[in-house]
């Protein structure tokens, strides 16, 4: 059915059915019952359903960190997609075998689940081949570059990679300081944009209007620090091209 038939179905006005599935709207209780029920769904669907929807209104949600599932729909849905990393290669454009590294260097995950989580941030990456993939800015902390893991093999091919995707980076050069925390800002069509901070206890998605003109001020900043587009590809290009034998002084050893 479409809104209107299911308008008619519920003996709702049109305008309520799509203010409710966008997301501009509270419902009631008895009116997700009615809802959910046309839909066919039974109780059990409709407690958990309730459990879930909950948090669909808050300004602030916290997740542990396993949870992936939001983040990835966050990022497949936005329109824009703006990142800071100052410790590591952003998670869109690490290989497998840098993931793997910063897996078992975190030490926060069992051997066994790296391969899961791995595979699993790589299937996130296809958004970034989509044809109409979202606009994206990702500022990276030349710290991030001199941080090794894994071994030399490892880092000469992430800084290949890098370097395909430079065109959407912006190198922060080693000597600026910046005090601040990795985070992303996910904007969207016709929603509130969401603000992102992941950390190792916790993932944090952010809705509160002061706290989304804050990240944005960040950004702002970031891109006066940074280095421009070109100035940035021959950053990469440099990191890119050194003998393999000059990484071990390329900066800290993480694993």
């Amino acid at each position: 059915m479409n809104g209107n038939a299911m308008a008619l179905r519920l003996g709702w006005d049109p305008s309520k059915v799509s203010t409710i599935e966008r997301g501009k709207f509270r419902p009631s209780e008895i009116d997700l019952v009615q809802y959910l029920t046309m839909c066919g769904k039974d109780i059990d669907f409709f407690n958990d359903f309730k459990r879930r929807y909950r948090n669909a209104f808050e300004e602030y949600i916290v997740q542990i960190p396993d949870n992936l599932r939001t983040v990835a729909m966050a990022e497949s849905t936005a329109k824009s997609i703006m990142a800071y990393d100052g410790q590591t290669v952003p998670g869109l454009f690490q290989t497998p075998e840098y993931a793997q590294g910063v897996y078992r260097t975190a030490g926060l995950v069992t051997e066994e689940r790296i391969p899961a989580l791995v595979e699993f941030r790589t299937q996130r990456q296809a958004i970034l081949r989509r044809a109409m993939r979202p606009t994206c800015l990702f500022y990276v902390h030349e710290h991030a570059l001199r941080t090794k893991v894994g071994d030399e093999q490892v880092m000469a091919g992430q800084y290949a990679r890098l370097l395909t995707k430079a065109f959407m980076i912006r190198i922060i050069p080693a000597d600026t300081a910046v005090i601040a925390s990795s985070c992303t800002l996910w904007e969207y069509e016709k929603q509130m944009s969401v603000a992102f901070v992941e950390t190792d206890l916790a993932n944090v998605f952010v809705q509160d209007p002061g706290a989304i003109v804050r990240t944005r001020l960040l950004f702002d900043r970031l891109a006066n620090l940074a280095l421009d587009a070109g100035q940035s590809r021959r950053v990469l290009a440099e990191y890119a091209g050194q003998p393999r034998e000059d990484f071990d002084d390329a900066g800290t050893c993480m694993a």
